[in-house]
């Protein structure tokens, strides 16, 4: 530089930037090695202040420094991750962006008479390979199928008295819960064609910014006949014109907003016609559904009006017999399943906050009339109806809070059953609760029995209780059931009996906690199918930059973790994977009977749990609900009091960053997949979900990226090969070829697509509709709205 010149400021203000954050990577990276870690931060943090120093001093030096530590850091994430296109993001891009700026300063520190030249060429070079590595990030997963897709090969029958085709008479399709339609009129070749044909709009949202915290739609509408019904949040049922979107009538049960439990949603409504009664007769047809204050309705399919004969003016009180309830304690947010005649229904408890919470009791009720028919409670199994005077079904056991399947030619109701209450401590669960707590559970219609029960976890500290349907099908000729678990394994079993009819074994599990002695040593695991992945590593860790994977990778290295089963500890964090939303939850599994395809959505996303000492809850203020903890919302597990054990629960589902909201994770956090119901083998499997909504410090990114989102709500699969699913965080909804994985057609919508879609026939005419009522817990947009597709 010659002498008199103005000293540049660029290096100084790149100098300091630079030796800040190696400032950082190396203090975080001495503790990461410490702790057993990777050593390449702290080396890097080093090399970086003595970059930024030199630069600080307008060194040249300073920048060759920096570019030799570029060159190094590109060899070590690709000797890390090899080619994986999201784990190199906070690998290379954010040192890449240090590198232009580098390249561009490096001129003014040089008298060489091409310095610019070589600058800005060198720039060039940079920004030329940002490009191709922006190219490289952009693309689509897209790889071949792995196996081909099956022909049509069987012709599984129904037991369901009405099945899906011109209608979607039950929230499954049908009570075999296969999200499948016959219908095909809308093909891979002109599904590009699909246009909105109507919008309506239902009326129900929050009350006010408090409430919005608690809203999740998750509905998935019934067309019957000529009309189109469809539930809210707050229980409102409308009928609609299945053509057209009119309103024709409106029920509104008037739900209080102090009633609603960790979300408001109405996942579905039920229809039953009453045999032998005449097509005039008031409720000869009739919607049966409970609310989130656990009242079960009947209403007249024509008219909306109540059915008087049912109950006490339409209405049953299933909160009769389980003693105290306090509001948003006790609710009904899944459609009853309706066999022979008798609507079963569960019921959700408000999870952590008491181990005496109210009963999980099942409970039968005459589709007519309204009366109880039976009761399971499984500490009184000799109890039939309501309890004695004087008592109260037995708290606090595990209970039903998802959508039950249903075989009328057997007479049968498939319960997935959930946890017993405290989900994260079981020392002081009964006999009966271990027995039938995380099981299907077969219970007979006529006496509300059980006659088999399948249990996937011993002990269930992990929240791990089956949220999804049972599927039925016939497989080998046996009257079976496909059954997908939050912890990613699916099972086929045999729905007479409950006997798997695909491998099953067992895994060591690595016992630990704080219960060591309630911990199983082994695991029930399926041997014929799994959707979860391997088990996580120091390299998985992920985020928007090195430094908050760096601080990802410290945690990792802080917190228990022991693969698969990993128990949870109070003395520090134990990483649980997948989480209580990895695998597949109530969205269920969609199965395509004629081809013999299972098609499943799931999450793959881990947990970050604490058990938090009665002593350190008490004075960070967690009590249940109805006595201190007020507000409402937030993640399930976040401070949950679990009072009445000695320990709180603290869950940091997804295992996010507090200040980027980024997953410590590398993506794909959630996909779609493709099985061949004969053999087990995976036909495709692809990411689901673009990064279009999503980004650090919750700022959309708005990149038309896929990269594979968390997802809530499942699929429909259609006799024509295309697949239709939303439920990703980037509220679109799209189609797919069933044939190949690939995404054939997409729309944004109003609101988060947490909900099943479904599809019908009116008129000649194929169309497609879901209610995109968005999801607190999802973090997407919350609407009203339901939306009609079909083709011109």
């Amino acid at each position: 530089m010659p002498r008199g010149s103005a000293r540049p400021v660029a290096p100084l203000i790149l100098g300091v930037v630079i030796a800040a954050i190696g400032l950082v990577l190396a203090i975080g990276g001495a503790w990461l090695a410490v702790l057993g870690g990777s050593v390449y931060y702290v080396l890097t943090g080093v090399a970086m202040i003595a970059s930024g120093a030199l630069l600080v001093r307008r060194r040249l030096l300073g920048g060759w420094l920096y570019c030799a530590v570029f060159v190094i850091t590109v060899i070590w994430a690709f000797a890390e991750v090899g080619a994986n296109d999201w784990a190199l993001v906070p690998r290379v891009i954010a040192p890449l962006v240090l590198l232009i700026a580098t390249l561009l300063v490096m001129p003014t520190l040089s008298t060489h008479r091409s310095r610019w030249k070589l600058g800005l060429g060198a720039s060039a070079v940079a920004i030329v390979l940002t490009a191709v590595t922006g190219t490289v990030f952009a693309r689509m997963a897209d790889s071949a199928p792995m196996e081909a897709l099956p022909d049509l090969r069987y012709a599984m029958g129904d037991p369901s008295l009405a099945q899906a085709g011109d209608d979607w008479p039950a929230y499954g399709g049908s009570e075999a819960a296969r999200r499948f339609s016959p219908l095909g009129q809308i093909t891979p070749a002109n599904v590009s064609q699909l246009k909105r044909v109507w919008l309506t709009h239902t009326g129900d949202m929050p009350s006010s910014a408090q409430i919005a915290k608690t809203y999740g739609g998750e509905n998935t509408p019934l067309k019957v006949g000529d009309t189109l019904y469809v539930c809210t949040p707050k229980n409102m049922v409308l009928a609609l014109d299945p053509a057209t979107g009119k309103q024709r009538w409106k029920f509104d049960p008037k739900v209080s907003d102090e009633a609603i439990p960790y979300t408001a949603a109405c996942r579905g409504v039920s229809y039953y016609k009453v045999p032998d009664a005449s097509a005039d007769q008031p409720c000869a047809a009739r919607i049966i559904y409970g609310t989130l204050d656990a009242r079960l309705f009947a209403i007249d399919a024509r008219t909306g009006a109540r059915c008087t004969g049912f109950g006490s003016n339409g209405e049953v009180d299933t909160k009769i017999g389980m003693g105290n309830t306090p509001p948003g304690y006790v609710s009904i947010n899944s459609p009853p399943t309706i066999v022979r005649g008798v609507v079963v229904t569960g019921h959700q408890v408000l999870d952590g906050q008491d181990r005496w919470a109210p009963s999980g009791v099942i409970r039968g009720y005459d589709a007519v009339t309204g009366k109880l028919r039976w009761a399971w409670d499984m500490m009184h199994p000799d109890w039939n109806g309501y309890p004695p005077q004087g008592q109260t079904w037995a708290r606090g056991t595990p209970n039903m809070w998802t959508i039950a399947s249903g075989d009328e030619q057997l007479g049968l109701v498939y319960l997935p059953m959930g946890n017993a209450a405290a989900d994260y401590y079981s020392s002081l669960r009964r006999p009966e609760e271990r027995e039938f707590a995380t099981s299907l559970v077969a219970l007979d219609v006529a006496t509300g029995k059980p006659r088999w029960k399948f249990q996937a976890v011993r002990d269930d500290v992990w929240d791990y209780d089956f949220g999804a349907q049972a599927t039925l099908v016939d497989f080998k000729g046996a009257p079976a059931l496909v059954l997908p678990s939050k912890q990613g394994d699916i099972y086929v079993l045999d729905r007479r009996t409950g006997q798997p009819l695909t491998p099953v074994g067992t895994i060591k599990a690595p016992g630990g906690g704080v219960e060591p002695a309630m911990r199983a040593p082994t695991q029930r695991v399926s041997l014929w199918h799994t959707l979860r992945k391997a088990d996580l590593t120091e390299r998985d860790m992920w985020g928007m930059s090195p430094i908050d994977q760096m601080v990802c990778r410290i945690q990792f290295r802080r917190a228990s973790y022991k693969g698969f089963f990993t128990a949870p500890e109070s003395d520090r964090r134990s990483i649980e994977y997948p989480g209580y939303n990895g695998g597949t939850d109530w969205g269920g599994v969609a199965v395509d009977p004629r081809r013999g395809v299972i098609v499943a959505n799931y999450n793959d996303m881990p947990n970050y749990v604490r058990l938090v000492p009665r002593a350190e809850a008490n004075r960070k203020g967690w009590a249940p609900r109805d006595q201190a903890r007020g507000r409402i919302g937030g993640a399930e597990g976040a401070g949950d009091p679990q009072a009445h054990t000695p320990y709180a629960i603290d869950v940091n589902a997804g295992w996010r960053l507090p200040f980027t909201g980024m997953l410590c994770k590398q993506p794909p956090y959630g996909g779609i997949r493709a099985i061949d119901m004969a053999t087990g083998k995976t036909i495709w499997d692809k990411p689901l979900g673009e990064a279009r909504t999503n980004g650090p410090f919750g700022i959309p990114s708005m990149l038309p990226v896929t990269i594979g989102t968390p997802n809530n709500g499942g699929s429909v699969v259609t006799a024509g090969g295309v697949i239709f699913v939303a439920a990703a965080t980037d509220n679109l909804i799209r189609a797919i070829d069933l044939r190949t994985g690939k995404v054939l057609w997409k729309d944004v919508l109003p609101a988060g697509g947490q909900a099943t879609p479904m599809t019908y026939m009116v008129n000649g005419r194929q169309y497609l509709v879901i209610a995109p009522g968005g999801h607190h817990f999802m973090e997407t947009p919350i609407g009203d709205q339901v939306i009609a597709y079909a083709l011109p």
